[in-house]
């Protein structure tokens, strides 16, 4: 009877170990989708700042057009990017999907923004001051937002890679998250974007 007793109270601490182990796992993984959620905001806010800044730069950009145009297909291609993104974050080719589709717009934007740099009046007009300065806070919030769901993103794949959870994440079907990163190319054009203040 005391055999009996010591096993079933090892089971037990056996289960509840396994039971941990696994609300472990779920806790990270909802973090890191958390921390993308973050992401998410960012973006749709600096998606909808765009058309506003576009609208503005149009009055004075006229025969700029081109660039104008690129600027919204780059946003359009951005959120097809986010929506693949929120479908499923960590997903490695939604999220290389992701930071392309950001990288296009980055480098748009930044071809906009030297473009009104050659419009004086443009640059003096208050709407576009105010907007790019809401951009320019959109980008500090999504690069915090970025930084953030990658920290996430190392914790849970530490926490699903380490022996034993590693075991249970096999077990349970725990797939690797992957980082959301500017790929090498773009981030030299990220990195050399002209400054957005007027």
């Amino acid at each position: 009877m005391g055999s009996l007793l010591i096993f079933i109270a090892i089971v037990a601490v056996v289960v509840f170990w396994a039971i941990g182990i696994y609300n472990g796992l779920v806790t990270a993984r909802n973090g890191y989708k958390n921390a993308f959620a973050q992401i998410d905001v960012q973006l749709q806010r600096r998606f909808d700042l765009i058309p506003n800044l576009v609208e503005v730069a149009k009055k004075y950009m006229a025969h700029e057009r081109e660039t104008l145009e690129a600027v919204i297909a780059a946003r359009s291609a951005a959120q097809s990017g986010l929506a693949a993104a929120k479908a499923s974050p960590g997903d490695p080719e939604a999220m290389a999907q992701l930071a392309a589709a950001q990288g296009q717009l980055n480098a748009g934007l930044g071809r906009l923004l030297a473009v009104a740099e050659a419009y004086p009046d443009l640059k003096a007009n208050q709407n576009m001051m105010q907007l790019t300065e809401e951009l320019t806070s959109t980008e500090n919030k999504v690069a915090f937002a970025r930084q953030a769901f990658n920290d996430m993103v190392m914790a849970y794949n530490n926490r699903r890679e380490v022996f034993p959870n590693s075991v249970f994440a096999g077990m349970f079907g725990f797939q690797p998250a992957t980082l959301l990163e500017i790929p090498a190319e773009q981030q030299a054009q990220v990195r050399a974007a002209p400054k957005v203040e007027f």
